[in-house]
């Protein structure tokens, strides 16, 4: 009975990081429909070559973001776990989330960006999925969360 209770607990504790994800999933769907409703106002074409310039370096910064990202997100974490104070896990861990989602968020304003400087529907698509893609694979976890509990629970009975 306590078990369920705490998972019921764990769950309630995780909807305001839910709701950071939703958020940032219907900025990327706005994104979206923003360009398809208004794409052609909104359009000031720069020529090809600095298009692709512009692009290249996109893709290059949307690449390290990945995994600067991971590393960003697995410090937070350990810090979660190990720093003093009285912060409670549930803000702790919003904080994680929130940077984390940011981080992720930047991949799908660049195709945003790139639409506005002359690129295509394929280029918003892409930047746009990998966003969604990051934004999947840096969700909050409830073992994370759990976690930072069990650690910060283990370093008051010390």
């Amino acid at each position: 009975m306590q078990g369920q209770v705490e998972r019921v607990q764990l769950k309630s504790d995780l909807i305001l990081p839910w709701v950071v994800v939703g958020v940032m999933l219907a900025m990327l769907a706005a994104y979206i429909v923003v360009c398809h409703v208004i794409g052609d106002q909104l359009q000031r074409p720069l020529p090809e070559n600095q298009r692709v310039l512009i692009r290249s370096i996109f893709y290059a910064v949307a690449i390290a973001t990945f995994p600067m990202t991971n590393l960003i997100r697995h410090i937070q974490l350990r810090l979660n776990q190990t720093m003093p104070g009285d912060n409670p896990a549930k803000s702790r861990y919003l904080v994680t989330i929130i940077v984390s989602m940011s981080l992720i968020e930047i991949v799908g304003v660049f195709g945003f960006v790139m639409f506005i400087l002359g690129d295509d529907f394929n280029t918003l698509y892409i930047f746009t999925g990998l966003s969604a893609l990051g934004l999947f694979l840096y969700r909050p976890k409830p073992d994370e969360y759990f976690e930072i509990i069990e650690a910060m629970a283990a370093q008051k009975h010390e």
